[in-house]
């Protein structure tokens, strides 16, 4: 429940407000109530100021938005050089990426809002171009060409920064006739009746629901699993060409 702002003690609160406690306000609002509850004034009812202070630092929304996105991403594996320098010897190329990637992805967990926010946005912050800038001096450190970087970040895509992007993201919300009832008669007698027009897409959804053979849906490992099968295909592509190969 939001905290009432004190009139009382807004001025002084104002004159204590800065840039960092606001991103930091915005960060824990969006964590628990979503973009959709983020407003100026709802975040200075969260500070207990006027939120026309919130302008003095950040011009509108938008800006505010796009700063608490590169704080968040400023966060992804901030010891990673640290700990690049004490193992490098033992690591290669696509040990150091898969570390950056997944505690990319443990970054978005914890902020889920900001996958929204990233989708959103036309131009990259500082934030993420560090983090990309970080990924591409690890292939070059590892012998891979400028080239093959190129095609990575096309590859990887939105998985460089811990997340991916399916076909089809469906939830009770987007798909109101299917609604919330998980009883496995109920799911698989729909997913039989789809079968009818649509026999291999059903296969999958009924061989891959919670009960079915092939397990439940599990983001983190789906995510992980096209990320070893790209880094391999990346590591063969730098080897051939390392030896010749084209």
């Amino acid at each position: 429940m939001p905290r009432p702002a004190n009139p009382d003690r807004a001025p002084r609160a104002s004159a204590r407000l800065s840039r960092d406690a606001i991103l930091s306000a915005g960060i824990d609002l969006a964590d628990r109530e979503g973009l959709g509850g983020l407003s100026m004034r709802r975040l200075g009812q969260e500070l207990g100021v006027n939120p026309m202070s919130l302008y003095h630092h950040l011009q509108d929304k938008d800006a505010l938005l796009e700063a608490m996105v590169d704080a968040v991403v400023a966060g992804i594996a901030p010891d990673h050089e640290a700990r690049v320098a004490a193992r490098h010897d033992a690591w290669t190329w696509t040990d150091e990426v898969r570390e950056l990637l997944t505690a990319a992805r443990r970054t978005m967990l914890d902020h889920p809002w900001t996958v929204q926010a990233l989708q959103q946005m036309h131009t990259p912050t500082p934030a993420t171009l560090r983090h990309l800038d970080r990924l591409l001096a690890a292939m070059r450190r590892g012998g891979c060409s400028v080239d093959l970087g190129h095609h990575a970040v096309h590859l990887l895509g939105s998985r460089m920064l811990g997340f991916s992007q399916d076909l089809f993201v469906e939830s009770p919300s987007d798909r109101p006739d299917v609604g919330t009832d998980t009883d496995p008669a109920v799911r698989e007698a729909r997913y039989r009746a789809m079968a009818e027009a649509y026999p291999r897409v059903a296969e999958l959804a009924l061989a891959a629901s919670h009960n079915g053979g092939l397990g439940g849906c599990d983001d983190d490992l789906e995510f992980c699993l096209a990320l070893d099968i790209l880094l391999d295909s990346l590591e063969r592509r730098r080897l051939a060409t390392t030896n010749g190969g084209g």
